[in-house]
């Protein structure tokens, strides 16, 4: 079993990724290679970074970033739910990913993103720099939702066919990568 970690990132109010993450969650858990969390940035509510030691030192001195340390750490492969935001990613999303670095290494990293009729794939595209400064590995299969808004029904998020289908896609490929790259996050 690997341990996959979802982070829902955007923290606006009236914000389409808690019901995209809650549906994407819900799915995750049917597949039976994973032990799956949620993670809300949210609930978390970082500030914006506060560490006066680079991430690379690991001299946290703060609560909230020991506390974001230990989320992240034991997780084997992660997945961000992500909206596009003026053609990119939003800030939540480069703050929780600046706070740390060897807490990244070595994983792989998948995206569910939504948004208007890009579905999000700007951001993506934008998010895979930063990931590989952390060395991190984007995966190339993705979630893209389009107009994700029609996928709402009284705030609940419901995937179609193609959805589903991209879903599993990712989360195949996700275990794949998660289990071949335990052997470099073993040399640590």
């Amino acid at each position: 079993m690997l341990s996959l970690k979802i982070i829902i990132v955007s923290t606006r109010p009236g914000r389409g990724g808690l019901a995209v993450g809650n549906w994407f969650y819900d799915f995750a858990k049917t597949h039976a290679n994973f032990e799956v969390e949620l993670l809300d940035l949210a609930k978390i509510n970082l500030p914006l970074m506060d560490e006066p030691h680079h991430p690379a030192l690991k001299k946290y001195e703060h609560q909230h970033t020991k506390d974001w340390s230990a989320a992240i750490d034991p997780a084997d492969a992660i997945i961000f739910v992500m909206p596009e935001y003026d053609y990119g990613v939003a800030a939540p999303f480069v703050n929780a990913i600046d706070y740390l670095f060897h807490e990244w290494n070595y994983k792989p990293a998948g995206m569910v993103s939504y948004g208007g009729i890009s579905g999000g794939l700007r951001a993506q595209q934008m998010a895979k720099l930063l990931l590989t400064g952390v060395r991190m590995m984007p995966l190339p299969e993705s979630v893209p939702i389009p107009f994700y808004t029609q996928h709402l029904k009284d705030g609940v998020f419901e995937a179609n066919e193609l959805i589903e289908k991209s879903a599993t896609t990712l989360l195949n490929e996700i275990y794949r990568w998660g289990d071949a790259l335990k052997v470099l996050r073993a040399k640590e």
